[in-house]
């Protein structure tokens, strides 16, 4: 069997209609949309289907909405011929997506991910408030000259998205100060971000310190499948551990470019994206050209999959 990783988007890759085709013609698919409406019961997957695309877009909706579907197009390809001919190695998610991750791998239930999610996106948007932070990608920079200037600025790195993609975040005015420096040391393109806050910055501690809180009202599982962390790069099957890094993850770097090459050294050469929008096999292709990334968004893409 071929060894592969699955891998799963964040936030910012939502849009009216996804899934849609998944609930209407698998039937691993639709429990999970079910089940997401039944625990939320705000509508969710009228919302994902119907729009409108703003209020998909807010914090009750967006990162809820972006779990469920990448777990329902997940379960379509385990319930799919497909299936039995790969050999998931690890599990893997930007941001977000590391509760799809934590799904896909055993280590939470659908239910108990979905509940976490809404917390985390709840206790995000109220740190948002609190202090009105900045986040803006920096395109063309190498990691070190990009963190010595966020260390000189007082801005923070919130993604490691690329070898040549880096996403600072902080406080507005250092953010500011930070892309200017940016600019004038050579970057390609320094492009704002539009988002509420400062996210994976020290601005979401008191996000990160309710949301621990929550952590242990949960059941995380041993996984069957090792999970690697946006926090350090490396993988886990132990609970603990797990559980740590959740609660580090609001306020950490998210090491994608690490994480990716940490599974290609242990011998990956295939990834499956999995959910909305093909924003990982766009990163993944500038971190290692070798690499290959399958998507499924729609029940076609597991049809046509050739690993």
């Amino acid at each position: 069997m071929k060894p592969i990783a699955l891998i799963f988007p964040g936030q910012g890759a939502q849009k009216v209609g996804m899934g849609a085709e998944f609930y209407q013609n698998s039937p691993a698919a639709k429990a999970i949309f079910d089940e997401a409406d039944k625990i939320l019961n705000n509508g969710l997957a009228d919302v994902i289907f119907n729009g409108p695309q703003e209020k998909l877009t807010t914090t009750a909706y967006c990162q809820p909405a972006i779990l469920t579907m990448s777990v329902a197009a997940l379960k379509a390809f385990e319930a799919h011929p497909k299936f039995q001919n790969v050999s998931v190695m690890f599990t893997a998610g930007l941001s977000l997506g590391e509760y799809s991750a934590l799904a896909a791998s055993g280590a939470l239930s659908f239910a108990e991910a979905l509940r976490l999610v809404e917390r985390r996106s709840f206790f995000m948007e109220e740190a948002t408030k609190l202090n009105q932070g900045k986040m803006a990608a920096i395109i063309g920079l190498q990691k070190d000259a990009v963190t010595k200037v966020c260390y000189e600025t007082g801005a923070e790195v919130a993604n490691f998205n690329s070898p040549e993609q880096i996403v600072i975040t902080g406080h507005g005015p250092k953010v500011e100060a930070a892309c200017e420096k940016l600019k004038a040391a050579g970057a390609k393109s320094v492009i704002p971000l539009d988002v509420s806050g400062a996210f994976h910055s020290t601005l979401m501690q008191s996000a990160a310190d309710k949301f621990i809180v929550e952590l242990p009202k949960v059941k995380i599982n041993t996984p069957h499948i090792p999970i690697v962390s946006n926090v350090d790069a490396l993988p886990s099957t132990d609970s603990v551990t797990i559980q740590k890094n959740l609660g580090l993850q609001i306020t950490s770097s998210v090491q994608w470019v690490a994480s990716v090459e940490y599974m290609a050294s242990q011998g990956v050469e295939d990834f499956v994206e999995i959910g909305p929008g093909k924003v990982l096999k766009g990163l993944i292709r500038r971190i290692n050209a070798n690499l290959r990334v399958h998507n499924i968004e729609k029940p076609e893409d597991i049809d046509a999959l050739q690993i």
